[in-house]
């Protein structure tokens, strides 16, 4: 039973690695394990606490990573934002100027 359970971990182990290239967060790993993988949240919660303390350093590199790259993505939607609302201003200005030259 020892073996069997180890290499379950290592599995879950190997699985979160992946959720952590692809940039996921605890939650969205364990909701993607849990749908794909059929791993219980609590299972994949567990292994990454553990994971966490082994490996201090780099998830709280990986976490400022993440929070960066949040604001980084909330910074350039307003910044797209901004810009359509330019665009729009502007083809507002162009189809009055239109109306007004007939």
């Amino acid at each position: 039973m020892g073996d069997s359970s180890s290499q379950y971990i290592h599995m879950v182990q190997h699985l979160i690695e992946k959720c952590i290239i692809f940039n996921m967060s605890q939650e969205e790993c364990m909701d993607a394990l849990s749908k794909h993988a059929n791993i219980q949240p609590i299972i994949t919660s567990t292994v990454w606490k553990e994971l966490e303390k082994e490996n201090k350093e780099f998830f709280e590199a990986y976490n400022k990573k993440r929070g960066e790259a949040k604001i980084s993505a909330s910074i350039h939607d307003e910044l797209e934002m901004t810009r359509q609302r330019i665009h729009n201003i502007m083809l507002d200005s162009s189809s009055n100027k239109d109306s007004n030259d007939k």
